[in-house]
């Protein structure tokens, strides 16, 4: 909500729509009506989330695409200001190439939950049915902190947050 406030973004892609709880978070927090495009492959969820948005009357800000994320990644087209991640965390690595093609020159991608759970950050921790989705999260966490032209910062907060953007 801090990030999307700071940022003003008008147009936003989230991935994991869930109930739409964060898209309308989102779009509060935004202050400027922002238009919003969240992808969700839950039938029951995009039920759920379609209530919630109707609630809030929303409707016509917050556009729901039914699907698997790669799938509808890869047929958008239109630039965002504001990339949320929260789909399968397993797969941000796969999901990063379609976000920063989609991504604004100035524009934030912001990944949810980058710690799992502690299990990311250290060894220890490391549930062994959890092993590949760490390990993914890991490559992801390293493609955006060793690639040249972006900068990543990790918080700490929750579950982990990643702030990325391309360098100016």
């Amino acid at each position: 909500e801090f990030m999307v406030n700071m940022k003003k973004p008008l147009r936003i892609l989230e991935l994991g729509t869930a109930i739409g709880y964060s898209a309308i978070i989102m779009h509060d927090a935004a202050g400027c009506n922002p238009h919003i495009t969240t992808i969700e492959r839950s039938e029951e969820m995009i039920k759920y989330a379609k209530e919630n948005i109707k609630a809030y009357g929303l409707e016509d800000k917050i556009n729901i695409e039914a699907g698997d994320c790669l799938e509808v990644l890869e047929k958008l087209e239109e630039p965002y200001d504001l990339i949320f991640m929260d789909a399968g965390k397993g797969h941000y690595n796969h999901f990063l190439p379609h976000c920063l093609r989609l991504l604004k020159d100035d524009g934030i991608i912001i990944a949810d939950n980058v710690l799992f759970r502690g299990m990311v950050a250290t060894d220890d921790l490391v549930k062994r049915r959890k092993i590949t989705i760490v390990k993914r999260m890991r490559t992801y966490l390293d493609m955006v902190s060793q690639d040249e032209n972006l900068i990543t910062s990790v918080i700490p907060m929750g579950d982990g947050i990643a702030i990325t953007r391309r360098k100016n």
